[in-house]
């Protein structure tokens, strides 16, 4: 019989509304029952692209002994982080600061006042590796609650009062200049892997927001050192296995250095976020790879992301059925990997050894059990590809991914995640808007309009707050974050840009004056990550630092900056100056964990210029300005006195369309010239 679980919206709970757990979603009447009922508070926390999680969901919350104990002696809460990135933020933040270190799946012991007492995360299912059993671990919190009740409220009590009394360094609200710019860049050189490209060692992530900040560094200081490791980190990434050769788009990680092999689940706010950096070092490099790449994610997230409604699914899982195994296993990468067999089976012996050498499938695999990950381990005319003088025949090989993907298609396919989150949709409108401007593929900005127009119908109220998630085209009931209103308002200005509609300027500044409402402290100008107004839990969670995503922090600081170039607002130019004192204090010191912010405080330096296009949308000097590498300029186009404030007042010179370029709206002699708005903007002829 289901669990309380099969009345949610979420992906990663409906996983669990089987389980004879009798699980509950987080809500004050789970904490009620505990209370009522005299028993801890067992949280479990995950996702549903997360590979330990459905491990610990199998090997634990699937067992009916396990769910016995659990239901004896626990109140049973089962979280979405996806859904409740509060929740997950506060708890997270208490078990780093206990054990050192924190994961999914996150398993969390609580008073019936949310107090946390014992933490952990994935915890087998007998003794291993040094780790006691998941029975062990809830027969000794059993114990402890029971017989030492007293001494568990006491280390309660006392997590609670650390936790509230740890303080966020956030600065001296001055945004960072020339000097604690050039200090992170060096911070990042002294972390660069020369190698291999990327930053530090194994597991290798992504750095999307670290590259950017090096394009921009490199726009306004032209810094060979800071395009040189931004350029190779994004080719090293886009050899490697972590991007799908076959059907495009990144995976989340490289368990290696090398970038050989993924972590395989996809999730929508890498591929958005690498989608418009590979599209930004095009414009920088004008490098046939970059171009190819940026246009192949965007192609993947409208392809295998977008849900009915026009909005963004959020992940695809790292797990698959094994098509070739007769209990259907769930095995991670299985629809990715090849062995040179499969390639020959597919392709024939020619073109399977083809195959084999471009892609770097051998016989012994890269991966497991003799399975290789695809690459592009050689460039084009090394010599030493296995290719016949060097040389590729691209049409070949084009036909050769076209029919490896086709037979892919037939594997059992990853399970996705449908659910719509706010923020992640906001950076994949920005980035299909962006990328569809510059290669000329109406069809992305399309997809760009159309996510978000779902945003607008379906998670704005009439009142401009956000709902966090939606799915199928229901909203679901929690409120949106911080990083919901800063990056959907980035994705909103990125659409005013390209498209020279008002209508986007006017709700990002709905979304932005509901940031300055709700989350900016008045009196230091920090940020927190949840409403003033919103569900108090035992700390309001504030991170200003850049994950996988930009942080809510940083988001806010850059979509207050160009909302301020594009509108003169006085307010939301001194909150994003005041946000990016935080960048001040931390860039120089952790230039890795604060890419975004660093990125932004390049565009406060350099301005951000302020673009104005009188003339035709999507004519030759708005793609000039479009391709122009000014860090964070804004860019309005249309009409004489159009929609868009910075048009205000601009007209046509000699009947010609014409540029204003301003900085504070100070501006440049207007001009009709393209080459002389290139230079003006650092854009290149593309």
């Amino acid at each position: 019989m289901p669990n309380r679980l099969a009345h949610e919206t979420s992906p990663y709970l409906l996983q669990h509304a089987d389980n004879p757990v009798d699980w509950w979603p987080w809500s004050a009447e789970a904490f009620t029952a505990a209370r009522e009922r005299g028993v801890p508070v067992l949280l479990s926390v995950g996702y549903s692209s997360c590979h330990w999680c459905h491990v610990m969901a199998h090997e634990s919350f699937e067992d009916g002994a396990t769910a016995a104990l659990m239901n004896e002696h626990f109140v049973n809460i089962k979280v979405d982080r996806e859904e409740r990135p509060d929740v997950d933020a506060v708890y997270m933040e208490a078990v780093q600061a206990a054990t050192g270190q924190g994961g999914w799946p996150m398993t969390v012991f609580l008073t019936a006042d949310a107090e946390p007492f014992y933490f952990g995360t994935y915890f087998p299912p007998e003794p291993r590796q040094g780790l006691p059993s998941f029975p062990q671990v809830l027969d000794g919190v059993r114990r402890a609650w029971t017989e030492r009740r007293d001494e568990v409220g006491e280390v309660a009590a006392k997590i609670v009062q650390d936790l509230s009394e740890r303080q966020l360094a956030a600065g001296d609200g001055q945004r960072p200049g020339e000097e604690e710019l050039a200090a992170a860049l060096l911070g990042l050189t002294r972390d660069y892997d020369e190698k291999h490209g990327g930053f530090g060692g194994a597991p290798k992530f992504p750095p999307s927001m670290v590259v950017e900040f090096l394009l921009r560094t490199y726009a306004r200081t032209g810094s060979e050192g800071a395009l040189q490791m931004a350029a190779d980190t994004c080719e090293r990434m886009a050899r490697g296995g972590i991007y799908d050769q076959l059907g495009g788009g990144f995976a989340r990680y490289s368990v290696d250095r090398e970038w050989v092999v993924p972590h395989f689940e996809k999730m929508l706010y890498d591929n958005a976020l690498l989608c418009r950096v590979y599209a930004h070092l095009w414009r920088t490099t004008g490098s046939d790879l970059a171009r190819r790449v940026a246009l192949e994610t965007a192609d993947f997230m409208v392809r295998e992301l977008r849900t009915n409604e026009g909005g963004f699914a959020s992940a695809l899982d790292a797990d698959s059925l094994d098509s070739s195994d007769a209990n259907g296993k769930l095995v991670e990468g299985a629809y990715y990997v090849w062995t040179a067999a499969q390639l020959r089976e597919v392709l024939g012996e020619a073109d399977g050894d083809l195959a084999a050498a471009y892609f770097g499938v051998t016989e012994e695999g890269t991966f497991e059990e003799g399975a290789s990950v695809l690459q592009l381990p050689h460039r084009d005319g090394d010599g030493d590809s296995g290719i016949v003088g060097g040389v590729v025949d691209e049409s070949r090989i084009a036909g050769i991914r076209a029919r490896l993907l086709a037979a892919r298609a037939e594997r059992p396919a990853p399970g996705r995640d449908d659910k719509v989150v706010a923020a992640w949709n906001g950076l994949a409108i920005a980035a299909l808007a962006e990328t569809g401007a510059l290669f000329d593929r109406p069809d992305l900005v399309t997809a760009a309009v159309g996510a978000a127009d779902l945003l607008v119908r379906l998670h704005m109220d009439d009142r401009a707050r956000l709902a966090r998630t939606s799915k199928d085209g229901h909203v679901g009931a929690n409120a949106g974050v911080l990083e919901d209103y800063a990056d959907v308002a980035e994705g909103f200005l990125a659409l005013a840009s390209v498209t020279g509609e008002g209508v986007w300027l006017e709700f990002a500044g709905f979304l932005l004056d509901h940031v300055l409402a709700q989350f900016v402290d008045p009196e230091s100008g920090a940020l927190y990550d949840t409403a003033s107004d919103g569900e108090q839990l035992i700390r309001r969670p504030q991170d200003p630092t850049d994950n996988a995503a930009p942080s809510g922090w940083t988001a806010a600081a850059g979509a207050l900056l160009s909302y301020a170039a594009h509108t003169g607002a006085a307010p939301h130019r001194e909150a994003a100056e005041r946000a990016l004192g935080v960048v001040k204090a931390l860039g120089p010191r952790v230039p890795r964990f604060i890419g975004h912010g660093l990125a932004v405080a390049e565009a406060a330096v350099d301005g951000p210029r302020e673009v104005a296009v009188a003339g035709e949308i999507g004519g030759a000097l708005h793609r000039v300005a479009l391709l122009g590498t000014a860090p964070g300029a804004v860019v309005a186009a249309g009409p004489p006195d159009g929609e868009l404030p910075l048009l205000a007042g601009r007209s046509l010179v000699d009947g010609k369309e014409t540029a204003y370029v301003c900085r504070g709206f100070v501006c440049d002699r207007p001009t009709t010239d393209a080459q002389e708005l290139a230079e003006a903007l650092g854009a290149a002829a593309r």
